[in-house]
């Protein structure tokens, strides 16, 4: 077990003069038992209700009111209501609707009692089964492991804090690379960083990818109730994850027979499972965010461990000589979406990028970043400025004065003019502080749209 970064935000939610049960979500096997297992050693009392098992889902089923219900849920946990601070987790809590509903009444009535619910299924059914009492209940979302918490699991924490702290020594760099490297490969499910952390051998891996992948395959029935969408949901599941990080059509979607529709559903479906994402582009360089859903989505994986082991590219990673191919390629960029994703535990974030598709200059820049009220490019690629020609294209049609490139370099910076004659400040930051974005741009000391 080792310390997720999200226990700290559960810290801030506990502290909150209006708390309201917090409803913590996110795809399976993530982490969330764990996660609240280590947050309960904040309490004098903690209580676990799985309602996979039938006597504690009838206590919810079959209460006449909700002393009834608290009373039984402390009877079962062998403790009185005025204990002492008290942690409630309610656990697959979507097998009873009435469970659901109950959280409303923690907050109305025990607002003093710390109430936590999640569900390992719980993604798919929202706004088909389950619906939660609005307004009287928070949202957490839970991500993969990022590479601060991958260099804590594996016992670098002085280099972790490096990290976080944007202050990696430049005699660390290659290091940190190589470690950024293999964080790759092993990704963030923590079962995969768990398993690496104590054997620091990728071929053992294999047996916990398999493993994750295969249930999340058997629980295509519960994600959909059509035969049509769970063949088709299943076809995306076998061969989808070749398309990582790239941008896809939903008709004939990987060389299938299946309708367009049909693919585009099965999609909406999986995303809702937080399995995935489909990160549709803008085609403005400022504010406000309008991603274009009628132009492909960039296909987004949960996590970049599974896609490495799906398509075989664990050798290829490890085993490469050729850096700037390697920090070029899709699997990059799709651990710095990965990363970028892992910083924020707001539900509802999405990542966006930005394309210009005129006629003979097509254009696209790999993401953007909201960093306050500024709307930031970032490209993931190495070599000089003159390979960078799309993110120069949206510079000339934004105000801001900050561009970012994450690679495979050190830290630096080049003042590069605009067609406008205006310049801006291209800052070239080592892929290891994907996450830490927010972080370096807090650091500047000067506005970024100058």
């Amino acid at each position: 077990m080792f310390t997720r970064i999200a226990i700290n935000y559960l810290r801030q939610w506990a502290e909150k003069e209006e708390r309201k049960p917090l409803v913590l979500r996110g795809a399976r096997q993530v982490g969330k038992t764990t996660l609240v297992d280590l947050f309960a050693k904040d309490f004098e009392y903690y209580i676990y209700i799985n309602l996979e098992e039938k006597e504690n889902a009838n206590l919810f089923a079959n209460y006449s009111s909700f002393e009834d219900l608290l009373s039984g849920i402390f009877f079962k946990a062998k403790t009185t209501a005025n204990s002492g601070r008290t942690l409630i987790f309610i656990d697959e809590i979507q097998n009873e609707p009435n469970a659901v509903q109950s959280l409303r009444y923690f907050y109305e009535k025990r607002p003093d009692l710390y109430v936590i619910a999640a569900g390992s299924l719980l993604e798919s059914l929202m706004g088909r089964h389950i619906s939660f009492p609005v307004g009287r209940v928070d949202y957490m979302t839970l991500h993969p492991c990022t590479f601060v918490e991958f260099l804590t699991a594996t016992g670098y924490n002085t280099l972790a804090e490096q990290v976080s702290n944007i202050s990696v020594p430049q005699s660390m760099h290659e290091y940190t690379l190589d470690l950024f490297k293999k964080y790759m490969i092993v990704g963030g499910l923590p079962e995969a960083v768990a398993n690496y952390a104590k054997h620091k051998d990728f071929v053992r891996l294999n047996g916990v990818f398999n493993s994750l992948l295969s249930g999340y395959r058997d629980d295509v029935e519960k994600y959909a109730d059509k035969p049509k969408e769970q063949d088709t949901i299943r076809y995306i599941l076998n061969y989808g994850w070749g398309f990582a990080g790239h941008r896809i059509q939903f008709a004939k979607f990987s060389n299938s027979s299946f309708k367009s529709t049909d693919v585009s559903n099965a999609f909406r479906i999986l995303e809702k499972t937080l399995l995935l994402e489909l990160a549709y582009p803008q085609t403005s360089a400022s504010f406000p965010i309008l991603p274009d859903t009628k132009k492909s989505p960039k296909l987004l994986w949960l996590d970049t461990g599974l896609v490495n082991y799906v398509a075989g590219m664990q050798d290829d990673l490890l085993f490469s000589t050729d850096t700037d191919e390697l920090w070029n390629g899709d699997i990059a960029e799709h651990i710095v979406a990965q990363e970028l994703l892992g910083a924020s535990f707001v539900f509802g974030e999405k990542r966006i990028f930005w394309v210009r598709e005129a006629r003979n200059s097509q254009a696209e820049v790999d993401f953007l970043l909201r960093y306050k009220s500024h709307l930031l490019p970032i490209e993931v690629k190495t070599g000089n400025n003159s390979k960078l020609r799309s993110l120069h294209l949206f510079m000339n049609e934004s105000k801001e004065g900050v561009a970012l490139r994450l690679w495979n370099g050190n830290m630096s910076s080049d003042n590069i003019s605009k067609s406008s004659g205006d310049t801006f400040t291209l800052y070239n930051i080592p892929i290891y502080y994907a996450g830490q974005l927010h972080t370096f741009l807090n650091q500047l000391s000067f506005n970024p749209n100058r």
